[in-house]
Formats: C-alpha cells, sequence, structure tokens
C-alpha cells in the first residue's frame, strides 16, 4: 500500500472532537460539541467508506447524503461541510487549511 494510513476507532475519534473542535476555525459558541457530533461521525464514515478517493470527488456525494443521514438534526450540508471535512482530513491523514 503506498498510502500510510493509522486508523483508530470512532470512540478515539469522537475523544479527539471533543476536545479539539473549539479551536477548528468553523466552531462558533452558539453551537456545542452535540451539534458537530453528526459531521465529524459522518466524516470519519465517509472517510473510510471511501478510501483513497479524494474529497471533491466525493463531496457532492456526501453533501447528498448528508439529507438523509438520520443523525443530522437539523444541521444544513452548509452549516456541516467544514467539520465533515475537517474528519475526512483526519482519517486520511490529508491537511485542508483552514474552512472554506
Amino acid at each position: 500500500m503506498a498510502e500510510d494510513r493509522k486508523t483508530t476507532g470512532w470512540e478515539e475519534e469522537d475523544a479527539f472532537w471533543t476536545s479539539n473542535y473549539p479551536t477548528r476555525p468553523y466552531a462558533t459558541s452558539a453551537r456545542d460539541y452535540q451539534s458537530y457530533r453528526p459531521a465529524y461521525r459522518f466524516g470519519y464514515d465517509a472517510a473510510n467508506r471511501y478510501h483513497g478517493r479524494e474529497w471533491d470527488d466525493v463531496e457532492p456525494d456526501l453533501s447528498r447524503s448528508w439529507n438523509s443521514y438520520e443523525d443530522r438534526g437539523k444541521s444544513t450540508w452548509e452549516q456541516v461541510k467544514d467539520a465533515v471535512r475537517d474528519a475526512w482530513d483526519r482519517v486520511t491523514g490529508k491537511h485542508h487549511v483552514g474552512a472554506r
């Protein structure tokens, strides 16, 4: 395998994001961790499901899938896509600079 990738379980990722979400550029004081958690889980799952694919190739599918994701609450794709991307980047080891 050409790409080194450390796979962690969701529990470890959840602990990481619980501690780190407030430092992310998209995080606002109006939203607590529980409002971002579904986005992080969605990004984590997507990165594992689409292993080896690029974000730009799968983002349109993820956007459509978000609307039927049962744990999304009332969040829109526009509200969570940066958090989803953040989780995706962490799993894939790619680093996206800043929020879009």
